[in-house]
């Protein structure tokens, strides 16, 4: 049976628009317009448990209006969802008990008091039993290295330690299932390093349920391997992050470097030059061309050294979301009533992978 399974789940909002200038506000005040804005659209998936799932998207996508009403917070439109086998927004009493959502920018601890207070004031919430929160509460601090910091107020802490100690506040009362909205964001590379070092042991551990939304793709690739990808609320990707570059990467990283410490003429005709380093350069290149032009250099040059690398993630994810915007506005062009025939190519990309 699946932890999480989400059938065409909508949510949309209607929102007022508001006219320019004095004249159409005034008209405004007796006859408001307003627009219907899709904030998701008909996505469906499943999650397994223990599996820790990476959900990306651009701002705006549609990612933490989806983690709101899988956490019960806000009612969907139309559509499905089971969490725990409960119907989240209904707030069974024993589900809320079950799962946790921790927010990047939104705090649960009490501002002027000290963690731990907090700490006995979640314990109390959910009933833990004492025995079992002085268990859980010390394993998570040793973990997080925040022993010394227990008993000070909240905002002296730094954003980093005030973070692992928001985690420690989620993670109480072992929830079996957990959403993190932006964990990491405005953290130091130390303090995101531990954050996901703790997330990894705890989902190893506790086999706990994950569903992790960052922008920072260093995040994604430490702990996820399937990732869902959200752009104007659809679903555009479901499966390994690998993927992504498989179906969007259109070319790789030819990094060359030569022995006799200069660049020969004429490598702008093998690919575009993106970076020269005396006596390296890296070249991209259409990756069906990889092999020829790989071939092609080593047979006419004297190269020391060579490598053949995928682009970023960051771009490939970039293009990605680029090629999912043009479809979008493709598709309202058609809903609007205009002879649609004639695919774009970004359409053709996306029905091509």
């Amino acid at each position: 049976m699946s932890m999480i399974s989400v059938n065409n789940l909508r949510k949309t909002y209607r929102v007022h628009v508001k006219p320019e200038g004095l004249k159409a506000s005034l008209k405004g005040l007796f006859r408001r317009r307003y627009k219907e804005v899709r904030a998701v659209d008909g996505i469906s998936f499943e999650i397994e448990p223990g599996e820790m799932v990476g959900f990306l998207g651009p701002n705006g996508a549609g990612k933490t209006t989806t983690l709101k009403m899988l956490s019960g917070l806000i009612y969907p439109t139309t559509g499905q969802v089971h969490v725990l086998g409960y119907v989240p927004w209904e707030r069974h009493h024993e589900y809320r008990r079950q799962f946790a959502l921790l927010m990047g920018q939104k705090n649960q601890l009490w501002w002027d008091l000290p963690a731990m207070e907090s700490f006995r004031l979640h314990q109390e919430i959910y009933g833990i039993e004492d025995a079992r929160f002085r268990r859980v509460q010390g394993a998570l601090t040793e973990l997080l290295d925040v022993g010394k910091l227990l008993h000070q107020p909240v905002r002296e802490l730094s954003l980093g330690e005030r973070m692992k100690m928001e985690l420690i506040a989620a993670l109480l009362h072992s929830p079996k299932v957990l959403f993190l909205d932006e964990p990491t964001i405005g953290l130091d590379v130390i303090a995101q390093t531990n954050i996901r070092q703790c997330l990894r042991e705890y989902n190893r551990d506790e086999q706990v349920t994950i569903v992790l939304t960052s922008h920072y793709m260093q995040d994604i690739e430490a702990l996820c391997r399937r990732v869902l990808v959200i752009s104007h609320g659809q679903l555009i990707h479901d499966g390994p992050l690998s993927d992504i570059i498989d179906r969007f990467a259109t070319y790789k990283l030819l990094s060359l470097r030569f022995a006799n410490g200069d660049w020969p003429e004429g490598l702008d005709k093998i690919g575009e030059i993106i970076e020269r380093s005396r006596p390296s350069v890296t070249i991209r290149i259409p990756r069906d061309q990889v092999a020829d032009r790989t071939s092609e250099l080593l047979g006419k040059y004297a190269i020391q050294d060579f490598s053949v690398e995928d682009p970023p993630i960051e771009e490939v994810i970039a293009t990605m979301y680029s090629t999912a915007t043009d479809r979008n506005k493709h598709q309202r062009h058609c809903d609007g009533g205009s002879e649609c025939n004639n695919t774009t190519d970004s359409e053709s990309n996306m029905a091509n992978a």
